[in-house]
């Protein structure tokens, strides 16, 4: 019969060093979490910018089709007035209708841009107003935005009660926290609807949209529409150009201040977005991808928006993509 060897006695061992209580081990971190790719892609492309000599190439290409092609069409115009009168007409007519068409584009485009500088002048000094106590600019400024909103009908009781109620305001605070709450309180409520629309379409498309590219180029465009339905909202009524510029502003401006405004803000959804990747990873994606979206649109008020959040509590990304989701959920 063989010999069974005994078991072995388990090992022990006495630790008195300081510090081995396992409930002071620090977590192990979750490597899973989503990150919001499509949202990281889109700023991606928003924001690049080429080099100067890329920029210059551009204009000499440009530059040089726009010539051959007036050129072209110079001759195209006289050869067939040459040839047939009538038909070198319509032509001539043509071309002209198209030369007036881009000239009207390019016309409501640097337009666009002047709205826009419009709302950065008022908000400067605004500050400058608040800083220095200045009440004759910050007088001013609410004449500004009442020229501004002057065609708004539904800001029409709001420029009423500014008007009966300024004469009794004195000090600037009042004054511009006087105007703040009847003409841009309105418009915080309208931009915060286009805000949580499109946060809910990004998350919505990246959770149930497997495709490869489709959430980047759903994000961009969904960014893209937020940002000029924001500037519209105020009075900025951006176009194309600037409408992509305004955006690659704002993500600018969160590369600048994105750091804080994640660590206080988007804490809750990105650990929201991280239980739900638990059940399905796009689903985690999408809240993240939503609640950049919604970072994106409070940094486009702030740049949109006539006067700086001061009276009125600026919107939080968590209240923004609750309400987005819970919309979803309804839905």
């Amino acid at each position: 019969m063989t010999d069974i060897p005994p078991p072995k006695k388990p090992l022990l061992m006495d630790w008195d060093e300081a510090g081995a209580d396992p409930a002071e081990a620090p977590p192990v971190p979750d490597l899973d979490l989503p990150q919001g790719q499509a949202m990281l892609a889109a700023s991606r492309i928003a924001t690049v910018r080429g080099s100067r000599f890329g920029r210059f190439a551009t204009w000499v290409f440009v530059t040089t089709f726009t010539f051959v092609l007036s050129v072209a069409a110079w001759e195209f115009v006289t050869d067939l007035i040459n040839r047939n009168t009538v038909i070198g007409s319509v032509a001539l007519v043509l071309v002209g209708a198209a030369i007036l068409t881009a000239l009207t584009l390019a016309l409501r485009e640097w337009m666009s841009f002047l709205r826009l500088a419009k709302l950065d002048h008022l908000r400067r000094d605004a500050a400058l107003a608040r800083s220095g106590e200045d009440l004759k600019l910050a007088r001013s400024v609410t004449h500004s935005l009442e020229r501004l909103y002057a065609a708004r009908p539904d800001l029409r009781w709001g420029r009423a009660r500014l008007e009966e109620r300024r004469a009794e305001v004195f000090d600037v605070d009042g004054l511009l926290g006087l105007a703040e709450n009847e003409l841009l309180v309105p418009l915080d409520q309208m931009a915060r609807r286009e805000i949580e629309a499109a946060a809910r379409q990004v998350a919505t498309v990246t959770a149930l949209v497997p495709l490869a590219l489709a959430d980047v180029a759903t994000a961009l465009f969904a960014n893209l529409r937020m940002v000029r339905r924001i500037a519209e909202i105020y009075g900025g009524r951006s176009g194309s150009f600037g409408s992509f510029r305004l955006l690659r502003r704002v993500f600018s401006y969160l590369v600048a201040t994105g750091a804080v405004a994640i660590t206080d803000d988007l804490i809750h959804s990105v650990a929201g977005g991280g239980v739900l990747s638990k059940v399905s990873r796009r689903f985690g994606e999408g809240v993240v991808n939503g609640a950049l979206t919604a970072r994106v649109g409070v940094a486009a008020m702030e740049l949109c928006r006539p006067l700086p959040f001061h009276t009125a509590p600026k919107p939080k990304v968590t209240n923004l993509i609750s309400r987005a989701l819970t919309g979803l959920f309804d839905r």
